[in-house]
């Protein structure tokens, strides 16, 4: 899903018809580097020149970073804070890319199936790297079930299962943020001079946030139970 004019397809024309073609053609590709360039400018600049009196964006990244952090060791334990680097990203990059959606113009990353299945992988692999590093050859008893007699079909359901979270992250986030962009382009489109528009988006601003922190709470959630021991 896309707008009918993304500002960028526009910026790219000027370098060719080669350049707005490949804007077009993977928007969400150059809006997740859009962002991440943003995001690194802005950490840039915050942390440019720190001191004990923060200035006002120092301030407000000191209050993300420290509330998300400290998010996280009350999920996951001290063990979890490691992982915050991760988790962290992952929760900045999701909301900031479907905030963006709401941006006339502009393009959301995340109503694109590549981007979510892309952060799906990433997280499902950093899981079971985890419980591998952690436990060793052990790590086999997480999908082998308490009962010896029934390990063969534990070992299935577990593997499914697992297998199952690829999907369900990569849907989850997908579909609820195309839906939302695809209702505000709609209204947009067939009323937007009278700021129909206006109230989804204020809603898209909560679930924007809220499906940001789902899938950072499952990554926690995920990591976590990687790393205790097998019951």
């Amino acid at each position: 899903m896309e707008h009918p004019i993304m500002l960028l397809v526009l910026v790219a024309g000027f370098f060719g018809e080669g350049a707005a073609a490949f804007v077009h053609h993977y928007p969400h590709l150059v809006y997740s580097w859009l962002i991440m360039i943003v995001l690194i400018v802005l950490a840039r600049l915050a942390t440019a020149k720190i001191s004990l009196v923060p200035g006002r964006l120092q301030n407000f990244f000191e209050y993300v970073i420290e509330s998300l952090e400290n998010f996280q060791i009350s999920v996951m334990g001290e063990g979890g804070r490691a992982f915050f680097p991760f988790v962290g990203a992952i929760f900045i990059f999701v909301l900031c890319s479907n905030l963006q959606g709401l941006i006339p113009g502009s393009f959301a990353p995340t109503s694109n199936l590549n981007t979510t299945a892309s952060l799906a992988v990433l997280i499902f692999l950093l899981t079971h790297i985890v419980g591998i590093r952690k436990h060793g050859f052990r790590y086999i008893k997480h999908f082998m079930g308490p009962l010896p007699l029934l390990a063969p079909l534990m070992l299935v359901i577990e593997i499914i299962s697992h297998l199952s979270r690829l999907v369900s992250l990569s849907l989850r986030l997908f579909g609820n943020v195309m839906g939302e962009d695809l209702v505000v382009l709609i209204l947009f489109t067939l009323a937007g001079v009278y700021f129909a528009p206006l109230p989804m988006m204020f809603l898209g601003l909560l679930t924007g946030f809220l499906q940001a922190f789902i899938i950072t709470l499952l990554s926690m959630i995920y990591i976590s139970d990687a790393m205790h021991e097998a019951h």
